[in-house]
């Protein structure tokens, strides 16, 4: 399926990792995604995908960049060029210039204030995930085996709202809750509304950028988890119910972290 991304939508999730057989071995293992290799030309990039629909896309980690293992999450843009300049221009910095990936669309890297890496892509014949899960209110649905939500975790929530709002013209975002405990903030304000920061400063370690995590859905969170274990992943925050459906946070067998999320138990 096609979608169309408002420009700030997140729009497609990447895993940079260090083994790439591992991964396609595990996240097929766990999430039920096939994987397929391109050719020399897009330097092996591989896509994964659920039930023929693209869901997400790896590259390998040779080392060479510095860079950590690590899911990078991309927010659409009409144009990667002026997006990357208004980050340099509102506080952030370009980790990765623009650049054309063939006919597939345009792309580049930028810190936020806090450091926080976040993805900047201008669709072409690529336009985003050919399938997504809705998780807002609380209700999953379309959601197993499917991307479903985004989130950053944020020590400088301010200004990380203030920066979003400016660079990827973040319109209408809706204020879920604004208390000393917790404060979180959506992306916008109408379904599906894909995403959201949290002020994450009273958790976070000391000098932490924070960083956007993907959660992926699942039919049985428990069950997922087990099964995560198994395959060599680990358990950062064990499956609870919560007003936002039933969350973990995990780590896969090279060490990056995301969250898993299903129906209430």
């Amino acid at each position: 399926m096609t979608y169309t991304f408002k420009p700030g939508d997140p729009c497609w999730v990447e895993l940079f990792t260090s083994d790439t057989d591992r991964a396609i071995a595990f996240y097929g293992e766990l999430l039920g995604w096939t994987a397929e290799r391109g050719g020399p030309e897009y330097g092996g990039y591989i896509t994964f995908s659920k039930d023929g629909n693209s869901v997400a896309g790896g590259m390998h980690n040779d080392g060479t960049s510095g860079g950590p293992d690590q899911w990078t999450i991309y927010l659409a843009s009409p144009d990667a060029e002026a997006t990357a300049a208004k980050a340099a221009e509102h506080g952030g910095r370009v980790v990765m210039p623009p650049m054309q990936v063939g006919e597939m669309g345009h792309m580049a890297i930028l810190a936020d204030p806090s450091g926080a890496g976040i993805g900047v892509w201008q669709p072409g014949v690529h336009t985003g995930f050919g399938a997504f899960g809705i998780a807002g209110g609380g209700e999953w649905s379309d959601h197993v085996g499917n991307p479903s939500w985004f989130e950053l975790h944020t020590p400088a929530y301010d200004d990380a709202l203030r920066f979003y709002r400016e660079v990827f013209d973040w319109k209408d975002p809706f204020i879920v809750a604004d208390t000393p405990e917790f404060r979180y903030t959506t992306i916008h304000s109408t379904t599906p509304m894909l995403g959201g920061v949290m002020d994450s400063a009273a958790f976070l370690p000391a000098g932490s950028p924070g960083g956007w995590r993907p959660y992926f859905g699942v039919e049985d969170v428990d069950a997922a988890v087990k099964t995560l274990v198994s395959l060599g992943g680990s358990v950062e925050r064990e499956p609870e119910n919560t007003p936002y459906g039933r969350l973990a946070s995990v780590f896969d067998p090279g060490g990056v972290s995301f969250s898993l999320g299903g129906n209430n138990s």
